[in-house]
């Protein structure tokens, strides 16, 4: 399969589900993610994973995990006592994760709106590229049940893509890339601090990305 069938089945699959929906086909996934980060993936992710600040003996979440990239990088950091789930409502994504998965890993099938973890189940909860997936109407739900699964105290990090500042690279990269259709600010709004959480820090990042991190008083 050729790049460019790659990225336009993406765009025309994640384009028909732009309220929600899920993103199957993990190999090109992985392929697709891997050169849109230039080859730099690995460590763009381990800079996103840094802003969570993970520590030793962790519990993390991470909702809309896909292939389980960053969950395995978050790994061996909260090792020994720590452990990292990951949680995706495509299920040819979450068994991909698990073939994949080291010792302290697992993988759950699930939605963000309706997680199946009990409260304060984890010190911190990440969520990158994923909100966009979730059907406009069950954002707010999403977030209360990422608060709901924090212990107090915890940690929320979401990530999203932002579009490039110029008209034309801006139009370009949102008919690759669903993600970009809209400013993280508006597709996130209000969502995290009307949900219960205290915002700390929100802005963008250097490589077409955006952040808010927050806290579960």
């Amino acid at each position: 399969m050729g790049l460019g069938k790659i990225l336009h089945d993406h765009s025309e699959h994640a384009g028909r589900h732009e309220h929600g929906g899920t993103i199957d086909r993990p190999r090109a996934y992985d392929i697709m993610t891997w050169v849109l980060f230039g080859g730099g993936r690995r460590a763009a992710f381990t800079r996103m994973a840094a802003l969570a600040k993970p520590r030793s003996g962790d519990r993390i979440l991470d909702v809309g995990c896909g292939t389980g990239y960053l969950t395995r990088i978050l790994s061996p950091v909260v090792m020994p006592s720590g452990h990292v789930t990951g949680l995706d409502l495509a299920p040819e994504m979450v068994e991909y994760a698990r073939r994949r998965a080291p010792g302290n890993c697992d993988y759950v099938v699930g939605a963000g709106q309706d997680l199946p973890f009990d409260e304060g189940s984890f010190d911190t909860v990440i969520s990158t590229f994923a909100v966009h997936h979730i059907p406009g109407g069950l954002r707010a739900a999403a977030m209360r049940e990422m608060y709901r699964v924090l212990r107090p105290g915890g940690q929320l990090l979401i990530i999203e893509s932002r579009p490039p500042a110029s008209r034309p690279a801006r139009d370009l990269v949102r008919r690759l890339s669903p993600a970009m259709r809209h400013a993280p600010e508006d597709l996130l709004g209000t969502m995290v601090p009307d949900a219960g959480f205290e915002v700390e820090s929100q802005g963008p990042l250097p490589g077409l990305r955006y952040h808010v991190r927050a806290r579960r008083p």
